[in-house]
């Protein structure tokens, strides 16, 4: 029986780890382009630089709005205008959202936008080790929205993660994260049928 128990959890942190070393490497390739046009642009805050390239899209035309999702409750647009990061050529394009706190927040909040603006396209601009869990939540509330991932690549992770505490482990919690949201996801679509 100790040995069978042994076998078993020996397997499922192969997975775990074989599992982990996909998702490190699949961000790692995560290339940067927006050689088409969308209908908008979501953009989740919390991480550097991920403004900047939004807006950088926005102002290269590859869309008409930008949803800025997750903002403080007290943020107004002057503040941004005000970024030295952040250039806004028209303030009448960019869609402040208050209500969002995480990223399944950020998912429903942006789909009820979506959904109110008949937008069937967008980028969503976040950092790359935060897409795969975002694009699984926003396909959840969204399915049928076309996604067009834009990573932003964060200096808080190294290239080297393996070599560098601090970003194994922020790495490796967003990987359970996912992990748990596509168990959860699954789970409910599997008592639906």
């Amino acid at each position: 029986m100790a040995k069978k128990t042994f076998i078993i959890l020996a397997g499922m942190i192969f997975a775990w780890f074989a599992g982990f070393i996909f998702f490190t490497c699949s961000i790692a390739d995560t290339a940067t382009s927006a050689q088409t046009r969308a209908d908008a642009i979501v953009v989740l805050t919390g991480g550097r630089n991920r403004l900047k390239e939004a807006f950088k899209l926005l102002n290269e035309g590859k869309a008409d709005n930008i949803f800025i999702s997750g903002v403080f409750k007290d943020t107004t647009l002057k503040e941004l205008q005000e970024r030295e990061d952040v250039q806004i050529l028209n303030s009448s394009q960019v869609v402040l959202d208050k209500k969002a706190t995480n990223t399944v927040e950020n998912a429903k909040e942006a789909g009820i936008w979506v959904k109110q603006n008949n937008i069937s396209s967008i980028y969503l601009v976040t950092s790359n080790y935060h897409l795969p869990r975002s694009i699984t939540e926003f396909k959840h509330y969204t399915p049928d929205l076309e996604i067009k991932p834009y990573p932003v690549f964060s200096e808080n992770v190294s290239k080297h993660w393996w070599k560098n505490r601090k970003s194994f482990f922020l790495l490796a919690g967003e990987y359970n994260k996912l992990l748990y949201v596509w168990l959860k996801n699954n789970l409910k679509a599997s008592r639906k049928e």
